[in-house]
Formats: structure tokens, sequence, C-alpha cells
């Protein structure tokens, strides 16, 4: 019943070859008896499935189950929805936080099906569900889309094929959840962990980048590129994917920063979470999390001195859609997960996944890195000129960073401004409330802040 699951579950433009299903949807396995004939009641079934090289009860990669009246939605179920006869339809349904990956249903003694599980934004009861169809053919089933580089002045929109769907992107994506270093070390705890979106978010956003893995691209911000080709030359995903999964998993050579997230849009979306990519125009690059960029200048304004804190004139990344019940309550929509290779989390080059909300509010304690989004739209640039005679004067400088922060619209090629998401208008004073102890004798001017949007 490939092609029926397949469409039932909107997986059918993987193909119909093979049994692809989404989390808390029931789907039908069509059973023909040797023998006999099917009575209610009076005939048993017995059926286990299992994920992962370790299947287990305790980390919900395995379950046993029989027959019940009906489907139970909440946990792995299994009801007969045929008349009586030597043809049996079986409508089996996985609970909406199974985790996701390749799975083994065995029937009876004997009889095995091999399926593929994915998330299921369509189900209410998935974390990545989404409430708006529109929205789900954007961000679920689209596999073109449009890229902003250029400058923020002048954004560039750049066609990109995600092509999720293609053949082979599936098995590549599953196999870089395979290969992660997490799965490696304990095959058991990770096939656990692919339940969670946050958890494989943070693999993607390793994965996508070779820095500490067997992962898919290796970067270039140089000129010279022996040995592998221009990030320029790319002009969609597959071919990357293909590329990594075909060559025993050696990374694909080059890419930069929108070639990063346009690989982590496609896996993504082809595991079933609404993803889209972002651009951030004149993004800061804090490396150590100070919030301010400093850059120093000759007398006629030429930069003069390099740094590790520097300002892209675009940068992008990708957010995806999905509840952080890890997070007090108002963090859940998009989270912005970056898989370019910048600066280390948890020693590991990989970035997120944070919630926009926490970025926008200045919630810097939150999982995961949000200093670093936060500083990369929000960070104070300090501009230092640098005179013949040595000596050093501060100046104000004009940059300001996060700017036309962008994404493809829903439903057209429109550019969304989605600036407004990140943070509030530049040089609105925020209020907070504080409560402060007092010293007798001191000035209350001393205990008077006035904080701005621009170095919070």
């Amino acid at each position: 019943m490939c092609e029926f699951n397949n469409t039932d579950h909107r997986t059918e433009l993987n193909g119909v070859e093979r049994l692809i299903v989404r989390r808390g949807q029931s789907f039908t396995i069509n059973l023909h008896l040797r023998s006999g004939v099917y009575q209610p009641g009076g005939s048993a079934l017995d059926l286990t499935v299992e994920t992962g090289p370790q299947p287990s009860d305790q980390y919900g990669t395995q379950a046993s189950f029989g027959l019940t009246d009906q489907i139970d939605t909440s946990r792995w179920s299994a009801a007969i929805t045929s008349p009586p006869g030597n043809m049996v339809s079986l409508s089996i349904c996985s609970p909406p936080d199974a985790p996701i990956g390749r799975w083994r249903l065995t029937l009876g003694q004997g009889g095995r099906v091999d399926f593929v599980l994915l998330y299921n934004p369509w189900c209410t009861g998935d974390v990545v569900y989404m409430d708006s169809e529109e929205k789900l053919r954007e961000y679920i089933l689209a596999q073109d889309g449009i890229i902003y580089r250029g400058g923020w002045k002048y954004p560039i929109p750049t066609p990109w094929n995600y092509g999720q769907f293609e053949d082979g992107i599936l098995n590549a994506c599953l196999r870089i959840l395979d290969m992660n270093p997490k799965c490696l070390r304990n095959p058991g705890k990770d096939a656990s962990g692919r339940r969670n979106p946050i958890y494989v978010s943070r693999v993607l956003s390793a994965m996508v980048n070779c820095n500490d893995d067997k992962g898919v691209l290796q970067g270039r911000w140089t000129d010279d590129y022996d040995g592998g080709v221009s990030p320029l030359s790319w002009k969609g995903s597959v071919e990357i994917l293909r590329n990594w999964d075909t060559n025993a998993c050696q990374p694909v050579r080059f890419g930069q920063c929108w070639v990063f997230a346009a690989v982590a849009c496609s896996v993504s979306r082809a595991l079933g979470i609404p993803c889209r990519l972002v651009t951030n125009y004149n993004s800061a690059h804090d490396t150590n999390s100070n919030l301010v960029i400093e850059r120093y200048v000759d007398e006629n304004g030429q930069l003069v001195q390099k740094s590790r804190d520097m300002i892209w004139n675009y940068h992008c990344w990708v957010e995806n859609w999905m509840t952080r019940p890890d997070l007090k309550p108002g963090f859940d929509g998009w989270q912005v997960m970056d898989p370019t290779p910048q600066e280390k989390s948890e020693g590991v080059y990989c970035c997120g996944p944070i919630p926009l909300k926490a970025i926008k509010e200045g919630e810097l304690t939150d999982k995961y890195d949000a200093p670093f989004v936060f500083a990369e739209v929000n960070a104070d640039v300090h501009t230092f000129m640098k005179r013949k005679d040595g000596s050093t004067k501060k100046i104000i400088s004009s940059v300001h960073v996060g700017l036309k922060i962008s994404t493809k619209s829903v439903g057209s090629d429109r550019r969304e401004d989605i600036t407004h998401l990140y943070k509030y208008p530049e040089g609105r004073e925020i209020h907070y409330d504080t409560t402060v102890t007092c010293h007798q004798d001191t000035p209350m001017s001393h205990y008077t802040t006035i904080c701005h949007q621009e170095s919070r």
C-alpha cells in the first residue's frame, strides 16, 4: 500500500516504491492469509517495531503491541479495518513523539515490513506542528526557493533548488544522522534522541559542515578553490548531498554561508521539520561574546588591523519551526540554526537552535548560543582611528548591524523583511523594571541606567 500511504502522508514525492510515513498518523497494510479466514475476536496478531542498532523499550526505540478495537494515536497501536475474509486490512499508528528514521515492523512469527518514519507538521500532537497549509506548502513541500545575497541597500535574489524529494536525497539525509559523532559513540541513545527536533537540529548544524566530523561541506573564504569548486557555482543542494553520499562521506568542496544554510534547509524539510532560509545584512561575528565589534581604520578610513571580530556584508542561516518544552513558555515557533562553522558551541562547530523571541528580548541565557546570534543582529560597532604618530582615537561609526533581515515570502517570490522578529527598532529606549538596593549617602544618579537597543 505504498502509493496509498505515501500520498496520504504527503511523502509521495519521494517515490512510491517504499513505505515513507509520518509519525502520529495511521497507515495501512494489507495481509493476505495463506489459509483460513480472519474472524474478529478469534484471531490474534503480535506486532513489534524497532529502530536503530540497539532497540530498547526504555529508549522508545522498540515497542510490542497487539490488536485493539480502534487506533490509539498516543502510542504504537494497530486495529483491523476490513470485514472478515482471507484479506486483512491492518491500520497501524505511531505516537507523535516516536523517533524518526528507519523502522522495522515484524508481524507475528515471520512477516516483516521496513519503513521510514518522519516528523509530521500536519499532526497537532507533533512538536513541529504548523497550523497553516499554505506555510507547509512553502516550508516543507516547496523544492525551489530564493536566497538573498548582495548588500543591504540592494538585496539580490538568487534561485536555489532545495530538491529534498529528489532521488536518493532522503537516504543521504538519514545517513547524515547515522554519521554524526553522537550516533557513532552511542547509537542507542542517538536513535532515541531523534524523537526531538531540538536534538536533530543541533546535529544537523554540526554535520552540514565538516569541521569536527564527516560532515557534508568544507568551507573556503579565499579565492583559492583548488581541489573543489567555487561556492558561487552551486545552484542547488541535490548535487552536494549526492556527492557526499556516494563518495564515502568525504566533504564536498567548497561552501560558504548561503550554501551551508541551503543544504541544512533541504535536510530539515526532507526530515519533516518546517524550515526557511534567512539572510542577515551587515552581520556581526563576535568572537569573544562581549557584544562589541572593534574596527581600526587609518586617517583615510581604510581598515588597517585585522581582527577575528568582523562584519559580513550578509550572513545566511536557517530557522526551524518547533515548540520548546525545554524552555519557559513563550519561546515556541521559529528557532535559529546556523550550520556555517564560525565558533564552537559545547566543543563543536554548531549553533542553535535558539528562539527568535529570545534574541529579540535579550534572553541570553537560553539554549542554545543566544549571545552569539544576538550579537549578529545587535552588536555595537566601535571604530578607532590609528594616527600616523601611533595614537588611537575612538570615532563615531555609521555602521549598523542586523539590517533588512530577509526571507522568501510564503507562496510568492517577494522578499519578506522579518527584522522586527529579531529586534526592536534601532535607537528605541527599552525600559526594564529593576529592583535596586540603594545605599545611604550614594547619589541616585549612580543607579540610573538607560538601556538602548544597540547596546542592551
